[in-house]
């Protein structure tokens, strides 16, 4: 692998990464207040929320983290303001105390905060709007989570990521140039220095939350109830692990994780059953490091195709990638760890992403079996075959297609999803 393409992929892994405190999308709407809190310099008497419906979407059935149990996108904004250190990015709200909580309360029950519908803008897009008096101050992050493309107060643009000559935050990094065959030889040959850290920091904090499921009462309790009822057999734990990690999230809980696409569900899902397996099997610290580097990429190179946010739940593309890890771990060839991507995905590809909440945790579960029977098929050399349904003539040619369909196909999907939750139509008269 020559030099440029692997600081591409490394620089990929050091930008995907990262900590966030809580579900994604909330916090993303709590950073946002509270960067044009930060800009209007004063406490706001009012709040606009501008979103994308998959942000409504993402947010509607979500524990806020650190917010004492309650949902809602007023409560995730109102926290921004009330007690939000917008300098944390995704850990925004690493140090609300029940005061601030309070306060956001009170601020909700008197309703400062609005939220509108922001049509014909991109899947993930949030725009905040505080005002005190006659000034205001308006942030707006589109496509990434903390992706802030324009920052206006009291009508004077102070920054524009579509008017500056270089964008600060452009990423040093071309997601397109990644493929299968050159992620595990990245994978092959990366010096272990080079990524130990920040996989040891997904390793910790993402075992930690999944421990925290398992030990606790939250949500659903879907991996607490895997454990319970199917034993403690090296799939169940790998399902359970994820699924727990997933429980304790949309529950609310406030520990931290290491995302991957900008989702921690889909980070625990990339990463805890490859974990668990190296765990089972034993294997040596480098090669669980060079597991992960195969299963986090292989779920980074679908979500480029299909997009930040869609109708396509994430956990499908992430516990694809864990398939793909555990397949190189066990010594899986290029043809094999291919095949447990093409078997997952011409299995569980049409699994549908109706928002951020408890049951997210059961589509992990299902997700990640549906991975780890592709890996037993993969390794015996069976697979679906091309011109079955999605299935096309090559790993990448299906990647590309399950792509397609969750980006273009699905859009419609994506709508009507949104419309039911939040009660524009009225099934039983149209069913």
């Amino acid at each position: 692998m020559d030099s440029a393409l692997y600081a591409n992929y490394l620089a990929i892994l050091h930008h995907e990464l990262v900590p966030a405190l809580g579900c994604t999308e909330p916090i993303a709407i709590a950073y946002a207040a509270a960067k044009a809190r930060q800009i209007l310099g004063e406490f706001p008497d009012s709040v606009e929320m501008h979103l994308s419906g998959n942000i409504i979407k993402n947010v509607k059935g979500v524990t806020v983290p650190n917010s004492g149990g309650l949902k809602g996108i007023d409560i995730a904004a109102l926290l921004g303001i009330t007690g939000g250190n917008a300098d944390k990015a995704l850990e925004v709200l690493e140090g609300i105390r029940p005061e601030h909580i309070r306060q956001a309360q009170e601020l909700a029950e008197n309703h400062v905060c609005s939220c509108t519908l922001a049509e014909g803008v991109s899947n993930l897009y949030i725009c905040a709007k505080v005002c005190k008096g006659s000034h205001y101050a308006e942030v707006t992050i589109v496509d990434q989570h903390t992706n802030i493309t324009k920052i206006v107060k009291d009508g004077q643009v102070l920054f524009s990521g579509e008017t500056t000559e270089k964008k600060p935050e452009e990423p040093p990094f071309d997601k397109s140039k990644l493929t299968v065959k050159d992620i595990l030889d990245f994978a092959d040959q990366v010096k272990i220095e080079d990524v130990q850290e920040l996989l040891e920091r997904q390793i910790r904090l993402n075992t930690a939350i999944s421990q925290e499921g398992l030990d606790n009462n939250y949500g659903a309790q879907i991996g607490k109830t895997l454990m319970h009822v199917w034993g403690k057999g090296i799939t169940t734990r790998a399902c359970a692990r994820a699924a727990a990690g997933s429980d304790a999230r949309m529950g609310g809980c406030s520990m931290p994780v290491v995302i991957n696409s900008g989702s921690g569900n889909q980070g625990m899902t990339v990463s805890l059953p490859v974990i668990t397996y190296a765990e089972e099997w034993e294997v040596s610290r480098a090669k669980l490091y060079r597991s992960l580097v195969v299963s986090n990429l292989v779920a980074i190179h679908q979500k480029y195709y299909i997009g930040s946010l869609s109708a396509y739940c994430g956990a499908v593309s992430a516990a694809c990638g864990a398939g793909a890890g555990i397949t190189y771990m066990y010594g899986g060839t290029y043809q094999q760890v291919s095949l447990t991507i093409i078997n997952t995905l011409g299995n569980v590809g049409g699994i549908v992403c109706d928002g951020a909440k408890p049951s997210c945790a059961a589509k992990i579960a299902s997700s990640v079996d549906a991975a780890l029977m592709a890996f037993h098929m993969s390794i015996q050399n069976k697979s679906f075959l091309p011109g079955e349904g999605i299935i096309r003539g090559d790993v990448e040619k299906t990647i590309k297609s399950m792509g397609y369909i969750g980006r273009v196909g699905m859009r419609a999907t994506d709508t009507e999803i949104l419309n039911i939750m939040i009660d524009r139509v009225n099934v039983d008269q149209d069913c």
